[in-house]
């Protein structure tokens, strides 16, 4: 338990949505010109650095982590199943009901929370408070494109009776990076407590870098024309300039071990992040990614192998592929394989958070974990493992974001802050645009870049430029369940691959190129009168 920032509650009107409903005020009652001051600003500017706390803390992951190669769902004779949600999201059998995918109106509401903070502070006048909330509406954009494809640009507040329209994707991506150029200059370079959290030059240029790398996923003609071996894309220097500028300031390292870096204590003192989103289990909550990715009674035991008793039940239902498995335990001394619970569980000291040597029992025996997931006979519908502790025993699972139970006491929330840009990301960004074709800058050339990785793990470095496949397996291992898989899979063309129950032998896995992007939920049409996103059922 930690920080934070008090939340303020603002209305968060989009025309699809409303925010604080139990405001009996206009939305147009709103200071005709509001206080200058970087304290009143900051008040402003809040509550659209931190709307997003809920769906980044759960729905959002879950779209990105199961739809990805990472995890899959189970259930346990029906438990979990919740209407096909998570079984949707791992066989990219995705629905426009599913509550994985149901937070687009979330994600509008902060973009138009965020245009009252620009008209409020003056429009394009307003200086740096104005700067920062248009790189959270750029963020805020860039959230909804890559996952739903064609959406409004929503530069302007929304009126009432305006109709809006949804525009290309390679549009959308046009406005997100003119956004960005023009703010960058604009936005503060101070990395401290003060600045946590919110959008900083740092924080624009690695989400600029991010849109630029997969500039010709987002301006294919369709999102089934992307074709990965055909990749062309002549904003690769741009890529390496937004990295040197990050690398070459100084403010960020790789001196902090992995591990730490998702302990509930992380914070701003970690040298790693350039953007993330702070949690605090009471005042700032949503943050909830243990819960599903504990194994499924650990709470019913003497003590969790967190080390402490568990106040709330814990869900089980997400378990690592194998695929995932084998690629996360494939280097020798790798610090990142200390959060993957493989075979035998052993207990973690709820202080330091760090794995002891006593293995962990349940109901007097130890508990041990097997890397395939079998399902019970005619337990392929619902991806069925039965309810029992050979159903709870199926897949490995993760601690990397490890519980506190003084958090998780609070309505299962957790205080883990959730990084979205770390420096590690630039560095591999910058090591893939030069082995795509950018040129390379400042002594650095692939394989250094790729071996700072290595080293801060304590992995083997590598006596070679790597491959592309080879940048892929690193950011597979490096960035694990931080919600970039399914961004990097597409990139690299191996979304439509096969992993978890994404086979073909699953007769409800899909394996159409128009499951890169999620169908648009079934209440934003009925809102907007939209057509639904190609390939999905209107």
């Amino acid at each position: 338990m930690k920080k934070n920032i008090l939340i303020m509650c603002a209305a968060g009107m989009l025309g699809l949505t409303t925010g604080c409903t139990d405001l009996d005020v206009s939305v147009d009652s709103q200071y005709t010109e509001y206080p200058s001051s970087e304290i009143a600003q900051e008040a402003k500017l809040s509550d659209v650095y931190y709307h997003l706390l809920g769906t980044l803390g759960r729905r959002y992951m879950e779209a990105q982590a199961l739809s990805s190669d990472e995890w899959v769902s189970i259930t346990f004779d029906g438990d979990y199943w919740d209407s096909g949600t998570y079984a949707h999201m791992c066989q990219h059998n995705f629905s426009p009901d599913d509550a994985s995918i149901g937070w687009y109106e979330d994600v509008a509401s902060g973009i138009t929370k965020a245009n009252f903070a620009i008209r409020d502070m003056g429009g394009s006048n307003g200086g740096a408070g104005v700067a920062s909330a248009r790189a959270i509406r750029a963020f805020y954009h860039f959230i909804l494109m890559d996952s739903y494809g064609d959406v409004p640009v929503l530069d302007s507040i929304v009126g009432e009776t305006d109709v809006i329209q949804r525009q290309p994707r390679a549009k959308v991506a046009q406005f997100i990076a003119d956004e960005l150029e023009t703010v960058i200059p604009q936005l503060k370079t101070e990395v401290s407590k003060n600045t946590y959290g919110k959008p900083t030059r740092w924080m624009a240029e690695a989400l600029l870098a991010k849109l630029y790398l997969n500039w010709p996923v987002y301006t294919a003609a369709s999102v089934d024309a992307y074709d990965a071996a055909s990749y062309s894309n002549d904003k690769l220097n741009r890529v390496v300039e937004l990295c040197d500028d990050i690398i070459q300031s100084g403010k960020f390292d790789l001196t902090d071990s992995y591990l730490s870096k998702f302990y509930p204590n992380n914070g701003p003192q970690i040298k790693d992040f350039i953007y993330a989103m702070p949690y605090d289990a009471i005042k700032q909550t949503g943050m909830q990614y243990g819960r599903p990715r504990t194994w499924r009674k650990a709470n019913d035991a003497g003590g969790s192998y967190y080390g402490t008793k568990l106040s709330k039940s814990v869900g089980g239902n997400f378990s690592i592929t194998p695929e995932m498995s084998d690629s996360l335990m494939s280097l020798s001394q790798d610090d990142r394989q200390g959060h993957v619970l493989a075979g035998t569980i052993y207990v973690y000291d709820p202080v330091t958070y760090k794995k002891t040597s006593t293995p962990w029992t349940y109901k007097g025996h130890t508990i041990t974990l097997s890397k395939t997931i079998t399902l019970k006979e005619n337990g392929e519908d619902q991806l069925n493992v039965g309810n029992d502790e050979n159903g709870y025993n199926q897949g490995y699972k993760s601690v990397k974001w490890i519980i506190s139970d003084a958090d998780f006491m609070n309505g299962r929330n957790q205080g883990n802050d959730l990084p979205i840009f770390r420096f590690a990301d630039v560095i591999l960004m910058k090591a893939e645009a030069i082995t795509r074709g950018a040129t390379a800058t400042n002594g650095d050339t692939p394989q250094s870049l790729f071996n700072q990785i290595r080293s801060y793990v304590h992995a083997p470095q590598i006596d070679h430029n790597p491959s592309l496949e080879e940048i892929y397996n690193e950011r597979g291992r490096e960035f694990f369940d931080e919600n970039w898989r399914r961004n990097d899979m597409i990139r690299f063309g191996h979304f439509e691959d096969e992993y978890g129950f994404h086979k073909r032998s699953y007769k409800n896995a899909s394996f159409d190129k128009t499951r890169r992007v999620f169908p648009i939920p079934t209440s934003v049409l009925n809102k907007t009168g939209w057509s639904q996103n190609a390939g999905y059922n209107h």
